[in-house]
């Protein structure tokens, strides 16, 4: 640790303040790096003292288990900063840059294209991982690269959304160690910023209507097994106000788990399992979580997503 000093790195960090669930036990190490530069110092550390590695930003998408996570998480929520070329319509945007305020940005440059993310509660970084979507839109549809850095040697690579292997809610970053430093999109130049920024204030005012932006979620828990949604095969089966302590089945929309006041990472996970248990059951459908877990969970000792 002498390489890195407080407040750059600290021990025994809670992680539920880092999600938007608001739960999650304690980081052995933890660090929230405002530049590249300190994040690549951070992962340089990391490797020379062989500690696991785990990267999150807006905490939009995470389930951490009670018992915390060991090793070295870093939170990159403070890598903002994005370019926009009014004329080219090109993005240039950093990892922690909120997609809400991207989109924001955007509109009222009179680019078009990202007017669907205005609602989520992710960055840049998470969405280009998760390949993010709503409204019909999603994060691939406009990315052209990614800068990435392989935390096993330092080094930097950019890949082309090609060669990312997107799929619905999928990208190969999912399953390899990269690290996303910044996103490059393409974005359509030359729009009426008063229009673009009103079909934005509708995608938002659509979601907070409809969604329970009132407690703590993750936003959507499940995916969509096309072309049916999950949302209604679980309302379908009288779910919605279910509990399992203070996890709850959203009385809004049933594809949202909310957080009623005290819930634990554990309840939260038991009531995704009996979710799906009751979809397979009455549907023969396995429903697949879009939220990642992180740490140990009972069943599940291992890290998983």
């Amino acid at each position: 640790m002498d390489a890195l000093t407080p407040p750059l790195l600290r021990q025994g960090v809670e992680l539920a303040a880092f999600t938007t669930w608001k739960v999650g036990g304690p980081a052995e190490f933890f660090s929230e790096p405002e530049s590249i530069e300190e994040l690549q110092a951070l992962l340089d550390w990391g490797r020379q003292q062989g500690l696991p590695l785990q990267l999150i930003g807006a905490g939009s998408n995470l389930l951490i288990s009670d018992e915390g996570l060991s090793g070295l998480v870093v939170c990159c929520r403070h890598l903002q900063g994005a370019q926009l070329d009014n004329t080219s319509g090109v993005v240039d945007a950093l990892a922690g840059e909120p997609l809400p305020t991207l989109a924001r940005r955007a509109a009222k440059a009179g680019l078009a294209g990202l007017e669907w993310s205005v609602g989520i509660p992710g960055t840049v970084g998470g969405a280009v991982v998760m390949n993010a979507g709503a409204q019909g839109g999603c994060i691939a549809d406009n990315l052209i690269k990614v800068t990435l850095l392989n935390p096993a040697n330092g080094k930097r690579q950019v890949m082309t959304a090609a060669e990312l292997d997107y799929g619905y809610r999928h990208s190969r970053l999912q399953g390899e160690p990269w690290v996303v430093l910044k996103a490059q999109f393409q974005l359509e130049s030359g729009q009426s910023p008063k229009q673009v920024s009103q079909r934005t204030s509708t995608n938002l005012h659509k979601r907070t209507s409809t969604q329970p932006y009132q407690l703590p979620s993750c936003g959507s828990v499940f995916r969509n097994p096309e072309p049916q949604k999950a949302g209604r095969l679980i309302e379908a089966l009288g779910l919605k106000g279910h509990r399992i302590g203070g996890a709850e089945v959203s009385k809004m929309h049933a594809n949202f788990i909310v957080n009623t006041g005290a819930a634990q990472a554990t309840e939260m996970d038991a009531l995704i399992r009996y979710v799906q248990r009751c979809v397979a059951d009455a549907h023969g459908l396995q429903l697949h979580p879009e939220v990642m877990r992180l740490g140990k969970f009972p069943g599940n000792p291992a890290t998983a997503a």
